[in-house]
Parts: C-alpha cells; sequence; structure tokens
C-alpha cells in the first residue's frame, strides 16, 4: 500500500543574472510504500535534498502533488508532518542542550505524554550507545554522535514515515551498521516506510526501491539488483598516471570503450568473464605504466557511471545557487 506519493514535481531556484533558469527537479515522481525503503540515488546537485525540502514544506514547488494515503494534501502539510520524522543534512539539534534535553524539547513538540517520553528517550539513547553522555551538552559530541543523536530523535514519536538526507554522514562503519540494522528492523516489525536520498552506494544498496537522479531528473529506477544488472560484465580498473594514454591503449588495442575516473586517476571497463582479460591488459603494457589492476562486480557507481558517464562524488554543474534549505526541530 501506498503511504506518500509524490508525481510531476517540478522545482527551479531563480536563475542568476544572465543565467538561463534550469530545473532542479524535472518531473520527479516516487511512492513510498508502507514497510518499504526507497532511495534517491545521486551526486550532490542531483535534487536530492530539494526534493526532501518540499515536502517537509521548506520550499514551494512549481508542479507536482502530493498523495498521504491516496489523498492529495499541500506539500508540508501538518498531517504529513505529524507522521513524519525528518533527517536533514543539516544538524536539528541545539549544541547548547544536552543529548536528553534534545530528546525531550523533541518529545514534547510531538506532544508524548510524559511517561511515554521517559521511555522513548531512554530507548533512544541506548539505541545510539551514548547513555554515558546523555548529559553533556551536544556541542561536546563528536559529529558522528551528533548524527545518531539527530536519527533517533526523528523516530522519538514512532513515526510511520521517515525522511532521511544523507544519514550516514559522519558516521563510523560500527554506527552506519547499526543504524540501518534498526531501520530495517523498525521496517519489518512496524511497517516504517522509509524514504533515503545519499551519494553512497553501500546505503543505496540497503533500499528495496532506487531512483537514480542526475541533474533533476530520474535516469533510471529499479531495485538495487535489478541496476546493477545494467552493467553487464565484471569491472576491470587500471590505476596509472597517466590515465588519458591508458585508456588510449584500452580502446585500442582490446577495443573496449573505457571510462576515465581523473579525480581517482584510474581506467575502468566492464567486459563479461573479465578475469580473462585482466592478465592480457597487464601484458599489454610496459613494467610500471599501471601502478594497480583491480577485477570486481558491478555496485552501484558502476551503474550510475554508465548512465551519466560521471562519478556520484562530482557535484553536479546545474546545483541550485547556495547550499541545501536548512531546516530546525521536524
Amino acid at each position: 500500500m501506498s503511504l506518500v506519493s509524490v508525481e510531476g514535481l517540478r522545482f527551479a531556484y531563480p536563475a542568476r543574472r544572465g543565467a538561463a533558469v534550469r530545473p532542479v527537479l524535472d518531473s520527479l515522481s516516487f511512492d513510498v510504500g508502507v514497510g518499504r525503503i526507497v532511495g534517491l540515488l545521486g551526486p550532490n546537485g542531483s535534487g536530492k535534498s530539494t526534493a526532501i525540502g518540499l515536502l517537509a514544506g521548506l520550499l514551494r514547488p512549481l508542479a507536482g502533488t502530493l498523495r498521504l494515503r491516496g489523498e492529495p494534501v499541500p506539500f508540508g502539510d501538518r498531517r504529513l508532518r505529524a507522521e513524519t520524522g525528518f533527517v536533514f543534512q543539516q544538524p536539528s539539534l541545539d549544541p547548547r542542550l544536552s543529548s536528553r534535553e534534545n530528546l525531550a524539547l523533541a518529545a514534547r513538540l510531538h506532544a508524548l505524554p510524559s511517561s511515554e517520553a521517559r521511555r522513548a528517550i531512554d530507548e533512544a539513547l541506548a539505541l545510539t550507545e551514548l547513555a554515558a553522555r546523555a548529559d553533556d551538552p551536544v556541542r561536546m559530541l563528536s559529529g558522528g554522535m551528533r548524527r545518531r543523536i539527530d536519527l533517533v530523535r526523528a523516530l522519538l514519536h514512532a513515526p510511520t514515515l521517515l525522511v532521511l538526507d544523507e544519514p550516514s554522514s559522519g558516521l563510523d562503519e560500527h554506527a552506519f551498521r547499526r543504524v540501518w540494522a534498526h531501520l530495517s528492523e523498525a521496517r519489518d516489525r512496524d511497517g516504517l516506510a522509509v524514504l533515503v536520498s545519499t551519494h553512497r552506494p553501500e546505503e543505496a544498496d540497503r533500499c528495496d526501491h532506487l531512483m537514480v537522479l542526475d541533474g533533476g531528473r530520474v535516469v533510471a529506477r529499479g531495485s538495487p539488483a535489478e541496476l546493477r544488472a545494467r552493467v553487464r560484465g565484471d569491472v576491470i580498473t587500471l590505476e596509472a598516471d597517466d590515465v588519458e594514454q591508458v585508456a588510449a591503449v584500452v580502446r585500442e588495442r582490446f577495443d573496449l570503450e573505457p571510462t576515465i575516473d581523473a579525480g581517482r586517476s584510474t581506467v575502468s571497463v566492464v567486459r563479461a568473464k573479465g578475469h580473462e582479460l585482466v592478465p592480457r591488459i597487464v601484458e599489454g603494457f610496459p613494467a610500471g605504466r599501471l601502478r594497480a589492476v583491480s577485477l570486481r562486480t558491478p555496485t552501484l557507481a558502476d551503474v550510475f557511471l554508465a548512465l551519466t558517464g560521471r562519478t556520484l562524488d562530482t557535484d553536479n554543474d546545474d546545483a541550485a545557487p547556495g547550499s541545501a534549505p536548512r531546516a530546525g526541530a521536524a
């Protein structure tokens, strides 16, 4: 059952003087069903944070409809906000208050009864493994600790929908796995619906369904497995100092179309039975020309590269002016 659906969402920031208006979002449509984790995958500037800001009512769309359980509602509608937990890229915590006080404030904003609030706060602190630091001012916590508190704050009132904008920013691997284990458990146990924006392939892999965004447009949809299947073959990556020259050799000698990532000094090609090609590639270059050669199965980062010719950690040149919308406690 669809909990929230968005159709034909369009948005553009005012153009700089002398520049043409470019849409940040162009006809974005998606559904978030009960008990489903839906992801928006794309680099910075692809429109992910803008979509979340529109859902929260921080921005007004140029066009588009929003439905809650099939009923049309305005973007940022109180009914939607009441049963949604938002985690924005920018922290929503008061750094002068302690973690416990920030959670207590969130409980009051959602009108939780005192006994329920105390129980929920204790459970939230246990989940973050920060109970021993619960009374320290948030400004004394590390960025990762603050992110963990921000995440559980959004879950305090037991929302039916959780909206996360780059949720694993600042989290170490242990915290990342713990947070996602909790989200998966809440999806399976309580039917929690989750909408997450991310540029991290390993995070997108944990979603049930993905929309791949580039320049405000959806360039592909499907489950992580369905999207990875678009890259047919193994990924061979060559690390070298002169990537242009290496790419030219690969193109001419092996009749393959390479992809260059200048930032990482790598050249990648996709080939079925890649393990059979690796020895030939190594033999095709003088000693010392290649720094490293690796072989792996495709990831969602490879899917994005194949679809757009760019990497997920490359900022989109069509990004809107200024930073992503900020928000207070939601």
